[in-house]
């Protein structure tokens, strides 16, 4: 879980969000080498006075520079392409759970199961206990099997909802009239807020 003082992504809890963090870094990794390669430039344009004749004319240069930024657009593109694609693969799922969100709660089904359906209220922070957390904690929780491919189905009754666990690298809007779907997998057991 995330707090304060909290400066790197959160723990992944799916090889999803493994492959995200992946993508995060690698990305990160590339936007710092082009800052030290600008910031590097830029400070050798203050301190050089660049006396040369042969300085009008420099075609090698600018195929250079048309080309590289092409190039480093493709290291970032080809992984970010894979991984959409990895986020919007459906694999069998052996659990469906059915989200609807509501002006101020959720309620949950389990499609797989005979009438197992119940809604889920923020606890208000007059009741928390010691060491619940304020705004994320409900009073009732959903319990899903780890190690087990899990198909969420998301609708609204209302407005446009986000149901969302960072730790799972889950997002998904619950729009009124409309079904949507996405899956997860989970690595090890826990608590996890969203």
């Amino acid at each position: 879980m995330a707090t304060w003082n909290h400066i790197l992504l959160i723990d992944s809890n799916s090889p999803l969000m493994e492959q995200l963090n992946f993508f995060h870094d690698h990305t990160l990794l590339i936007i710092t080498l082009i800052t030290i390669l600008v910031g590097y430039n830029m400070l050798s344009l203050l301190t050089n006075s660049f006396i040369n004749r042969f300085l009008l004319h420099g075609q090698l240069i600018e195929i250079i520079w048309t080309i590289l930024p092409a190039i480093i657009l493709l290291f970032i593109a080809f992984p970010s392409l894979r991984l959409l694609y990895l986020l919007d693969e459906t694999n069998k799922p052996s659990l469906t759970l059915k989200s609807i969100g509501h002006q101020w709660y959720w309620s949950y089904e389990y499609s797989d199961f005979k009438n197992i359906e119940f809604d889920s209220y923020m606890v208000p922070s007059a009741e928390l206990n010691e060491g619940d957390f304020r705004l994320l904690d409900v009073d009732n929780r959903i319990i899903l099997p780890n190690h087990t491919q899990i198909r969420l189905i998301a609708t609204a009754t209302d407005v446009i909802h986000s149901w969302t666990v960072p730790s799972l690298g889950v997002k998904i809007d619950a729009t009124p009239g409309r079904l949507n779907q996405t899956n997860f997998y989970m690595n090890r057991s826990g608590l996890f807020f969203g």
